[in-house]
């Protein structure tokens, strides 16, 4: 029960850890897709959170279905999730997966006689390539993800080491932003009246 999810039954974060780190250990390349979906917010303000919970659960059987033995498909938290694709030869093995993963989760649920679509977006990282630890892989896969969200939801991005650079200026841009409101006006700055 300690690695298990308990609304979904999936493997939990700590289960997921164990898994990449032993999948580091044995070598060879691996993919991790990171999974949010786009539309759950919308379910759970429209339907209620029951209605969130069920299509959780069809989320999670769905990719079950969708993994092999040999992956873990986990549930991250809220409405992410993540599957250990292991092993793989190539990067397009993870391409594909990520690709039914996208038209699996965009084909419509049923929620208490309603029918609503769920979509999601996938940042994938690759290892051994996109990192060394379980940390460094799982926070490219999310920078992968922020990508493809950003790109326009409904797709799926494989992590490039410009993304790091791009996230940087960014947290560097808003906590400039950030210091700029606190210091309030510069001192150097005057009204015109007339």
């Amino acid at each position: 029960m300690a690695h298990y999810d308990a609304l979904t039954d999936l493997a939990n974060r700590a289960l997921l850890g164990q898994r990449l780190k032993q999948a580091l250990e044995q070598g060879g390349m691996f993919a991790i897709h990171h999974v949010d979906l786009d539309k759950f917010k919308a379910v759970n303000d429209t339907l209620g959170h029951q209605a969130g919970d069920i299509l959780l659960q069809d989320v999670s059987r769905r990719l079950k279905q969708l993994a092999r033995d040999s992956d873990t498909v986990a549930r991250m938290g809220g409405d992410e999730f993540v599957i250990l694709q292991t092993p793989i030869s190539d990067s397009s093995e993870a391409d594909l997966l990520a690709r039914d993963v996208v038209r699996t989760l965009s084909a419509p649920f049923g929620l208490d006689g309603h029918q609503t679509i769920a979509g999601a977006s996938i940042g994938i990282a690759i290892a051994p390539g996109d990192g060394s630890t379980p940390e460094q892989l799982l926070h490219n896969a999310d920078l992968a993800l922020y990508r493809a969200k950003s790109d326009g939801r409904g797709m799926h991005c494989f992590f490039e080491p410009a993304m790091g650079e791009e996230a940087q200026s960014r947290r560097g841009l808003e906590q400039d932003l950030r210091n700029g409101l606190a210091a309030g006006p510069s001192s150097n700055c005057t009204t015109s009246r007339s």
